[in-house]
């Protein structure tokens, strides 16, 4: 094996960041990280030898900026970067740039990357080649007139895509003529924001298909070889939440025959190193090219847990100019392994993104548990990035066992501080069509799951969440003198709010006892114990535990594999916790404004897009709850906004009635 490099700087952040540094060392490579000035301190940088920080915390500035990473491997003599996957990693003028400096990019050539990272230029590279691609439009012209002829032509329902794209961003369903205008509109200037260029492709929508992916690896003596495959089918606006691997319903023969098509798409293509290619699968076996992923993906430890095999150390090898230590039948699959994507983000408001402290982040441990993570307690959620804080990944001997794992893994999870995806995950994977192996992209907007709200909290975790408090604000007062006043026995009024309800409790001390009082229900439980973040507690014999911090006024049970997030509200105001009035539209989100709809005057209708908010690299339309008339607005288009800021006031049509 050649000597290219010795030092590796990994030009990203966040869980894959610390992915990449640990296999890099564990191969014997010194390493750098860096890191924007919103990341100083993040784990990521604790992990590498070296660390150097690229700009401010906007990633335009600092991780996109390639001058900036550039300037970071000549400071520190780092003669190889690996990108990870987003930021720069499918940009073409950066691997050119590496190679340029002498440094070597670890993934493939510049010339893959530009023919495989254009949509449109990747299906016509599979159609020369005979794989089989979806029917759609991936022409040259981008004219309103001809993509809207097209379009007309290839019928509804259909796909709007960017060529540059991926994630789904820039991505948009069109189920009529009469919703094309705005998706047009829409994915433009997604595809813009995020990926620099506008251009579109449109693809037929393959309904109620499986989404079904192919791992590649190829070195550059011509040998190529497929690594089994991922099925990703379990999508929220074309973004995956869950994947797994193998797919459930694959065969040796189907495996044979998508394997051997990702294989000859990737040596027309003239790849190397890492890839992956994405099919459509049909209830009939036949399978469609999407595209092809020109790095590592997120979803690549599934694929790495059935196979034994450390995809970036084989990423390393490749790009040292070594042969492929493996042939096609070296490789093998063992069991079945799930990953679920951990996100900032409130599942019970349409996913808004989530920023703020990390109060507490921990993690199940256990067999056939991996956690691949990039933050921890004590940190934060940054507005500036994607809204994925970690992966969990479980494997086991059989499907059922994996997803089994993952549920129970799930569960004794606690993310304190920000608001994630845990509980609804749960929910995913619990669901009977994913249960049975037969989920496939509709099934989950199908499924009802989208729109279930969260049940009101029961007394027992009411009744938890009051003991951390009396022992949080009583921890210097003797035990035997908190439960008494000279009158006997003291009761201890807590009121807690939780989302726009607020409960009164009413707590009796009696020793080691406590009896927790909510409306008409009571609990009378032992508190036995509340050591760090573990409260544990016995009611009638019965002995339970449950995660749970107060900090501050803030207050966090976890408690039956759901976190519930109160606020202490005793000493407040009596209209703290009262409801605005109508009329008051406040962002859902941290973000940035960057369009502006209306203007005061203006007549609304219920749904009409008021503004737009771009927040972690997805465009929110804001929009009118009611019909009614814009009265005020608070920001400017280019505003950065935080959450439950005040963006609009307008006057409902029946306010004067």
């Amino acid at each position: 094996m050649a000597n290219r490099f010795n030092k590796v700087l990994v030009a990203n952040r966040g869980e894959i960041a610390c992915r990449v540094l640990r296999s890099a060392r564990a191969e014997g490579y010194a390493t750098v990280a860096v890191y924007s000035e919103a990341d100083r301190g993040a784990l990521h940088t604790t992990l590498a030898d070296e660390t150097v920080c690229i700009g401010p915390g906007v990633a335009a500035e600092s991780y996109l900026k390639m001058d900036a990473v550039l300037d970071a491997a000549k400071q520190t003599g780092a003669n190889a970067i690996h990108p990870g996957y987003g930021f720069l990693a499918e940009n073409p003028e950066f691997a050119k740039a590496c190679v340029d400096a002498g440094i070597v990019f670890i993934g493939p050539s510049t010339d893959a990357i530009l023919r495989m990272g254009n949509k449109a230029e990747a299906k016509r590279v599979m159609q020369s080649a005979d794989v089989p691609c979806v029917p759609g439009y991936n022409g040259e012209s981008q004219e309103d007139a001809t993509l809207k002829e097209e379009a007309l032509q290839i019928g509804f329902p259909l796909l709007l895509k960017a060529t540059a794209g991926g994630g789904g961003r820039g991505m948009r369903r069109v189920d009529a003529e009469s919703e094309w205008d705005q998706a047009l509109s829409t994915a433009r200037t997604e595809a813009k924001n995020a990926f620099g260029s506008d251009e579109l492709i449109i693809e037929k929508l393959v309904e109620h298909a499986r989404h079904v992916e192919v791992q590649i690896i190829a070195d550059e003596h011509g040998n190529c070889v497929h690594l089994g495959e991922r099925d990703c089918s379990v999508q929220r606006r074309n973004q995956k939440i869950i994947e797994e691997s193998p797919c459930p319903v694959m065969t040796s023969v189907l495996r044979d025959r998508m394997g051997k098509a990702a294989v000859d798409a990737a040596k027309a293509a003239g790849y190397t190193n890492a890839g992956t290619i994405e099919f459509l699968l049909n209830d009939g076996g036949d399978f469609f090219f999407l595209e092809m992923n020109t790095r590592l993906q997120v979803e690549h430890p599934v694929t790495e847990l059935v196979t034994g095999l450390d995809l970036v150390s084989l990423q390393l090898q490749v790009a040292q100019g070594g042969a492929l230590p493996i042939v096609q039948d070296d490789v093998t699959f063992n069991g079945h392994a799930i990953e679920v994507r951990i996100c900032a983000e409130d599942p019970y408001a349409d996913f808004a993104p989530q920023v703020g402290p990390i109060d507490l982040w921990q993690a199940p441990e256990g067999a056939g548990i991996r956690m691949d993570s990039g933050v921890a307690t004590g940190g934060a959620v940054l507005p500036f990035y994607d809204s994925m804080l970690a992966k969990l990944i479980v494997h086991g001997a059989t499907r059922d066992e994996a997803r089994t794992r993952l549920i129970r893994a799930l569960r004794n999870m606690a993310v304190f501080g920000v608001t994630t995806n845990v509980e609804f995950l749960q929910r995913v994977l619990a669901y009977e069509t994913f249960a049975e192996g037969n989920a496939t992209t509709a099934t989950l907007g199908e499924s009802g799951l989208l729109d279930i709200a969260p049940d009101a909290p029961g007394i027992e975790p009411l009744a938890v969440a009051a003991a951390l408090l009396i022992e949080r604000d009583a921890k210097d007062v003797p035990h035997e003198l908190k439960a008494w006043r000279s009158t006997g026995p003291s009761v201890v009024p807590i009121r807690l709010a939780w989302k726009d309800e607020s409960f009164e409790l009413s707590v009796s001390l009696h020793g080691n006892d406590y009896a927790v009082t909510c409306g008409e229900d009571t609990i009378t439980f032992t508190l036995n114990s509340v050591d760090g973040t573990t409260v544990t507690w016995d009611t009638n014999g019965h002995g339970q535990s449950a995660a749970g911090i107060a900090n501050g006024a803030s207050v966090y049970v976890l408690h039956e594999g759901r976190t519930h997030a109160f606020e202490d509200i005793t000493y407040a105001p009596p209209e703290a916790d009262q409801a605005m009035s109508d009329g008051l539209i406040k962002s859902p989100m941290s973000g940035q404004v960057t369009t502006i709809h209306v203007s005061p005057g203006d007549t609304v209708a219920k749904d009409d897009t008021l503004l737009i908010i771009e927040a972690m690299k997805m465009l929110n339309h804001i929009t009118a709850p009611h019909d009614g008339t814009i009265e005020s607005i608070s920001v400017n288009e280019g505003d950065q906004v935080n959450a439950n800021q005040v963006l609009v006031q307008f006057t409902t049509e029946d306010a004067d009635e």
